[in-house]
This record gives C-alpha cells, sequence and structure tokens, in this order.
C-alpha cells in the first residue's frame, strides 16, 4: 500500500496543529510511504556525490550523526536567494554551537558557480564551512536531489539570471527523510521552523532512540 507526499503533507498538517496539544507527537514524514508487511518504508533522499567549497567530497549518507538543513540557490541570484540566505544566516547563528545540525546549500548553477566561487561566497557570508557547507556537483544529480527534498528547481530563460526555484529551506533527519520544510523567504515562517528544527532534535537525540 502507498501513501502519496499529498496525504502526507495533510497528515502533517492535522499533526502540527494536535502538536500544540500533544508537544511529544512525532514529526511526520514527509514524501511517498510504502508498507511492506510489519515494515514502513519512507521516502528517504538520495545519498549522491557533492563537492564543498573546499573541493572536499561530501556524502549525506556519510552525516548519520546530522540533522541536516539544506536549500537550493545559485550565488549570482538576484531574487530570492538573499533573502533565503539571510534566513539561512539566522538557522546558522541559532545552531552553531549545536554539533547535531548542519547546513548544506546546493547550487543549481553549476556552470557558474565553480568551487572557488563557492569558496568566496562562504568566505564573504563569515561563516564556519565546517557548519555549513556550500556545494556542487552533476547538474542533473543536483536537480534531481531538489526533487526529493520537494524544491522546485527549473532553467527558464525569462527568470532572473535564468534559473526559477523554490525558496524552501528542508529539515533532513539523520536517516535522509524529510521531515519538514519553510518558505525561506518569510521571516515568519523561519522562526516557526525554529520550533520543528527542536522537536526533531528532541525526537532524533531523546535518551532510548536508536537510528
Amino acid at each position: 500500500m502507498k501513501i502519496t507526499f499529498l496525504t502526507i503533507l495533510s497528515l502533517a498538517g492535522l499533526i502540527w496543529i494536535s502538536g500544540c496539544s500533544h508537544p511529544k507527537e512525532r514529526l511526520p514524514y514527509l514524501g511517498n510511504m510504502e508498507i511492506k508487511g510489519t515494515d514502513t518504508l519512507y521516502h528517504t533522499v538520495p545519498d549522491i556525490t557533492l563537492i564543498d567549497q573546499d573541493s572536499q567530497i561530501l556524502h549525506i549518507g556519510a552525516l548519520k550523526d546530522k540533522v541536516i538543513l539544506a536549500d537550493f540557490f545559485f550565488t549570482s541570484c538576484p531574487s530570492i536567494c538573499p533573502k533565503v540566505t539571510k534566513q539561512m544566516l539566522r538557522l546558522y547563528e541559532r545552531y552553531k554551537q549545536d554539533d547535531r545540525v548542519m547546513l548544506i546549500s546546493h547550487t543549481i548553477d553549476q556552470h557558474n558557480d565553480s568551487v572557488s566561487v563557492l569558496h568566496r561566497y562562504a568566505y564573504n557570508l563569515g561563516v564556519d564551512t565546517e557548519k555549513w557547507k556550500f556545494v556542487t556537483g552533476e547538474k542533473d544529480s543536483i536537480y534531481d536531489l531538489a526533487d526529493q527534498y520537494f524544491v522546485s528547481v527549473v532553467e527558464d530563460p525569462l527568470a532572473p539570471k535564468g534559473f526559477d526555484h523554490s525558496g524552501r529551506i528542508i529539515l533532513v533527519d539523520r536517516n535522509r527523510r524529510v521531515r519538514g520544510y519553510c518558505e525561506g523567504t518569510e521571516p515568519e515562517s523561519v522562526t516557526a521552523f525554529f520550533e520543528t528544527v527542536d522537536r526533531l532534535l528532541n525526537e532524533e537525540y531523546s535518551e532510548n532512540k536508536g537510528n
């Protein structure tokens, strides 16, 4: 039996509302869900090869001790990216001392955003790149990854600088399952998102929790 992404989103809304009166309710798992016998298989983000701003290979699958906050951007973006980056900076500041959290920004402009450009971009932000990674990779892999994160990314010659994309910031648990998102262009959405991230951290790292 399969349950669609839309069904999960509907359930997520119900769980979010009930969370006010039941704070121990688990966060929903977003995406397709499949029941096989007694096992429940949740949508999982694939482990692709990425290259960070320091030319180091990054595998999401190797980050099993991390909760991930992810977005998709490009360094020359004149529209939503500066707004989203500003909100990612808020998340960075909130969790920069928390070793359980990592931020990953994926460029969607593989032609212009070389490793050196990403390095300079991170340097100009003044962030710790062990905490916040700026990554690139094969174009098709990055775009497919965006789909797995439920983020819209398309090349559009009519859009600013040729790209049209979502400003979502995605929350991923230690098993690469999508557990929530916020609109990175809306500060109030990000403020509410703090609680969602904290809930996942409590859920993932509470006593007697396994992987």
